[in-house]
């Protein structure tokens, strides 16, 4: 059994919990860590485990494994770093860190360690995006030229309920580095590639209360020459033709709304499959747990959650500046 000490109880910890409780057998929390004492002892009672107020406190007294982060983002790199130091292994939330000195002392850490790093990137686990990435790893579009990601949604954030999400120094910028995350990852896992630049648009048509964009359309270049395009928003439902994912490739594309994938090739040959719903975190905390046990690489640890900010960092500065930023490989 893999012992997990969760650091942070608030809305995004109920979703792992599932996750916990689907995987019963191979890995378990038996330690909550929440600033607020309420929230602690309402997740340790609903886990059967001991509530701290604090997650240092937590790492000293327990004999755990793992730690699992789900804290505000600017709270991310204090937390792997205290892990990694005392020789646990990590699942952390997106996004990984915020800066690029954070991203440097994570990594540090982390190798410093010798431990495992698995970066909380729970889209990966839908069954479209897996079958899209076997047909791109089989070659059976050929060369990719192109991918689109989509993930925007009416949200209903106001003043009184949007907490730290609404201020950039404890989020690091507005949805785009939030939600926005989500289809960012994304394009890196279907281009296959380092992002090299990026530039954004950056929008607020609704949520003006909030110090950041609340939403955002990004353009990325990959080393491998592919072009990735992203929108995102908390303002506005996408309209209904709007694909979640595509990817255009040499011999023809593939395109998802989330629940079903299809392709279709230029010489007439094309397939179509549709997927049951999958609880994407129950599979990201057995896909941990099973890497745990096994000494296997996660499918995006600190390298891809790192890869991901630099992309987004240099989407900003595009949009700052109104210009095409380069992406800083912030480690050397």
């Amino acid at each position: 059994m893999i012992k997990v000490g969760l650091i942070g109880g608030g809305g995004i910890a109920g979703a792992h919990i599932r996750g916990y409780e689907a995987h019963a057998g191979e890995i378990a929390v038996v330690a909550v860590a929440d600033a607020f004492e309420e929230t602690a002892q309402r997740r340790a009672t609903e886990l059967g485990a001991t509530a701290y107020t604090d997650y240092t406190a937590m790492i000293a007294a327990e004999q755990l494994d793992a730690v699992d982060i789900c804290l505000p983002h600017h709270l991310h790199a204090d937390a792997i770093v205290a892990a990694a130091r005392a020789g646990l292994h990590i699942l952390c939330e997106k996004p990984l860190c915020l800066t690029p000195g954070e991203a440097r002392r994570v990594n540090a850490a982390v190798a410093e360690a010798g431990v495992t790093l698995m970066c909380a990137h729970n889209q990966l686990f839908m069954p479209a995006v897996a079958k899209a990435k076997e047909l791109l790893d089989a070659g059976t579009i050929g060369p990719v030229y192109e991918v689109r990601t989509t993930d925007s949604f009416y949200n209903d954030f106001d003043p009184a309920n949007m907490g730290w999400r609404a201020h950039t120094a404890t989020s690091g910028g507005g949805e785009l580095i939030d939600t926005g995350y989500h289809p960012s990852y994304l394009l890196l896992h279907l281009a296959g590639a380092r992002p090299v630049e990026a530039t954004a648009m950056l929008s607020t048509h609704r949520l003006k209360f909030m110090e950041g964009e609340d939403s955002a359309q990004v353009l990325v270049r990959f080393d491998n020459g592919v072009v990735g395009q992203m929108v995102t928003s908390w303002a506005y439902q996408p309209a209904s033709s709007t694909e979640r994912f595509s990817v255009v490739g040499e011999l023809g594309s593939l395109t998802s709304d989330g629940t079903s994938l299809s392709y279709r090739l230029r010489d007439g040959r094309e397939e179509s499959f549709d997927f049951e719903p999958v609880d994407t975190f129950a599979a990201e905390i057995g896909h941990f747990a099973e890497c745990l046990a096994n000494g296997t690489r996660p499918l995006h640890t600190e390298d891809e959650g790192i890869q991901v900010l630099g992309l987004l960092l240099a989407a900003y500065e595009g949009a700052r500046e109104k210009t095409i930023a380069p992406v800083l490989d912030v480690l050397n």
